[in-house]
């Protein structure tokens, strides 16, 4: 499948709560666990980050502490994972969930030789819990775990198809872009990931797609060539 054998796929948790908004969809998660089973079957080691944004928005909380915001929204993501995981389990596939703090027997902590590890053993891996530290979204924990495991690409899904000049759902005449590079994110603020996460893979080399998760059979495409969204170099 192309030339990408190790990938990590950024999922948003509002994408995954489908048309509810809030908590999970099975069958969007279902769909999205037998996507990674035909890339898995063909060979690529996946790594997967979701937001947590079908349950807590930290960032829009003005009435608690930012840093007890962040760790709710941090363990809003280890929520996520542990479910989508164990849906993946269902579609046949083996997992684990890694944190960078300790969750009791719920996770295991997070190295790279771990995942290596869980790679070659032919499991999928669920990096939940952001960088562990507050203010830092779950941009910059994909951005971090990505180059950290080598990844040859992020695969980011979301609830849009790609990256715009403007909002298409405020505005109908929005301009879908084919390709950017992240210098040009950084310097038009798109908005798209955050500058932090922006400046990070560019500065490592790190190439994102950006795609719709509603679209049929997404994700398999972002790997296998027939992509509509929007690449980032």
């Amino acid at each position: 499948m192309d030339d990408l054998k190790r990938v990590l796929l950024k999922l948003s948790g509002e994408a995954l709560a489908g048309e509810k908004k809030t908590g999970f969809d099975e069958a969007t998660c279902v769909n999205v666990a037998k996507q990674v089973r035909q890339l898995t079957d063909a060979g690529v080691e996946v790594a997967i980050v979701i937001g947590g944004g079908n349950f807590w928005r930290g960032r829009t909380s003005e009435k608690i502490d930012r840093t007890k915001a962040d760790a709710i929204g941090m363990l809003a993501t280890v929520m996520n994972c542990i479910y989508v995981s164990e849906i993946f389990r269902t579609e046949g596939m083996a997992t684990q969930v890694l944190t960078p703090f300790a969750c009791g027997s719920f996770t295991e902590l997070f190295s790279k030789d771990r995942v290596n590890q869980y790679f070659a053993e032919g499991k999928v891996l669920f990096f939940a819990g952001g960088t562990g530290h507050p203010y830092f979204s779950t941009d910059m924990g994909m951005a971090l775990r990505a180059v950290e495991i080598d990844a040859d690409c992020i695969l980011a899904a979301k609830a849009i198809d790609g990256v715009y000049d403007s909002d298409p759902l405020k505005n109908p005449a929005a301009k879908k872009y084919d390709t950017l590079t992240f210098q040009e994110i950084v310097d038009q603020k798109l908005g798209v990931i955050d500058l932090a996460a922006s400046v990070l893979c560019m500065e490592n080399h790190m190439p994102m797609k950006i795609f719709g998760l509603n679209e049929d059979n997404s994700i398999v495409n972002a790997v296998t060539g027939h992509f509509t969204g929007t690449d980032i170099h």
